[in-house]
């Protein structure tokens, strides 16, 4: 996660507590929660930005080892690191021309006696994330700017996030993905430094400078339906384009949705991602943020990613259009309990159109939720645009333009 400064209105709420009970519903039973989940404070349920021993419980092995072997989690059989390389071999990326790959690292100062990294200026800290911080950093050739994020390695190798695997695993995946994404509605990776000499390994990313656009007549910290309407189409097209590619994100919130200067929505935050070899995309890892968390997730059991993405799509088109989030407990446990057994609230005001939309995300049977080809295609998302137009990319252009040819070819 970076940008952090311009989303200040996410946590707006934070401190608040639950928003209403209704009559529940039978109880189902949650996953194991460790007595650590006590301390944790209200604000990291909105965040998996956590101190290391915070952040193994939550990506580590107290929610992985409870339920099955890991081994069985490794999308049948293959590690992402495999199904992405393979990928790469058969020309199914979608980018015309490959992420820069640095293996020399270079420190020095400029003229004014400013640090830099090769040709990247130092300017300012601008974000953390689960394992690095992220800076902002001026390129001395082009003189664009762009968010580096920079991990230690030695870091990553000893922070475990599962029985067999360290946080170096979800780095290297999280590269792997991006180096294979290319969409006007996600951050595009631009360079990769990793000197083997070195224990710092960066990603430089487009720099997404903007802010939403909050006022109006909205709720306080939620935005008028026309925006939230305009950037939700944003992040479904791109959280579309993922999915046809079999990439699960794991993290939709608004924090990992960044705004350009001109108003479109990029998603970001690749650090849980994870890649499937075809349709079947079960998993058992704990997702990114617990208040994002689909119903489905919290009990402990295997979850289908597309549809738990789906989910944290409506908790954060709530959140766009109220200014609150749909279900937050005091604690962990209280949160998930909330999120599997509390009913949907939504004010008697709200637009119709806008209500149908938020039931069908956030039904808390994935088989029944909406799928994002419907939610493009939903009257409340069309509005005066239209449909979402599909996103012809690269990888799919190949292809047509590989059987056109063996077509003509016959």
């Amino acid at each position: 996660m970076f940008n952090k400064r311009y989303h200040s209105w996410a946590r707006a709420l934070g401190c608040c507590g639950c928003f209403g009970f209704s009559k529940r519903k039978p109880k189902q039973s949650l996953r194991p929660i460790s007595r650590l989940n006590y301390r944790i404070s209200q604000e990291l349920l909105l965040d998996d930005e956590i101190d290391d021993e915070a952040d193994s419980f939550f990506n580590g092995e107290d929610t992985n080892t409870a339920h099955g072997d890991d081994g069985e989690l490794q999308n049948c059989g293959k590690h992402s690191e495999e199904i992405l390389r393979l990928r790469e071999q058969n020309g199914l990326v979608c980018r015309q021309y490959p992420v820069k790959e640095t293996n020399k690292l270079i420190r020095s100062e400029d003229e004014n006696g400013t640090k830099m990294i090769n040709e990247y200026v130092h300017e300012c800290k601008i974000g953390a994330g689960s394992y690095g911080k992220v800076v902002l950093y001026r390129s001395s050739i082009d003189g664009k700017h762009y968010a580096i994020k920079a991990f230690h390695k030695s870091h990553l190798l000893k922070l475990r996030v599962g029985p067999s695997e360290t946080a170096m695993t979800d780095v290297l995946r999280e590269v792997l993905i991006m180096k294979m994404l290319d969409h006007p509605n996600i951050v595009n990776l631009i360079e990769v430094i990793n000197d083997p000499n070195s224990d710092q390994f960066y990603m430089v990313l487009e720099y997404v400078e903007g802010k939403w656009d909050c006022g109006g007549s909205a709720p306080p910290g939620a935005l008028e339906e026309d925006i939230a309407r305009k950037y939700l189409r944003d992040v479904v097209s791109g959280l579309m384009y993922l999915h046809d590619h079999n990439v699960v994100h794991g993290d939709i919130k608004p924090d990992n949705l960044l705004v350009t200067r001109a108003g479109t929505v990029k998603i970001g935050d690749f650090s849980v991602s994870q890649v499937f070899e075809d349709d079947n995309d079960e998993l058992r890892r704990s997702p990114g943020t617990p208040v994002f968390t689909a119903p489905e997730c919290c009990l402990g059991l295997s979850y289908h990613g597309k549809a738990a993405d789906t989910w944290a799509l409506g908790v954060t088109l709530y959140y766009m259009v109220l200014g609150r989030y749909p279900f937050l407990g005091e604690t962990l446990q209280d949160t998930y309990d909330k999120i599997v057994n509390n009913s949907l609230e939504l004010p008697n005001e709200i637009n119709p159109q806008l209500r149908n939309l938020l039931e069908g995300l956030l039904c808390k049977d994935p088989t029944q939720r909406l799928i994002l080809k419907d939610v493009a295609q939903h009257t409340w998302v069309i509005g005066e645009e239209g449909p979402i137009p599909e996103y012809l990319c690269w990888c799919k252009r190949n292809t047509l333009q590989r059987d056109s040819i063996a077509l003509h070819s016959n």
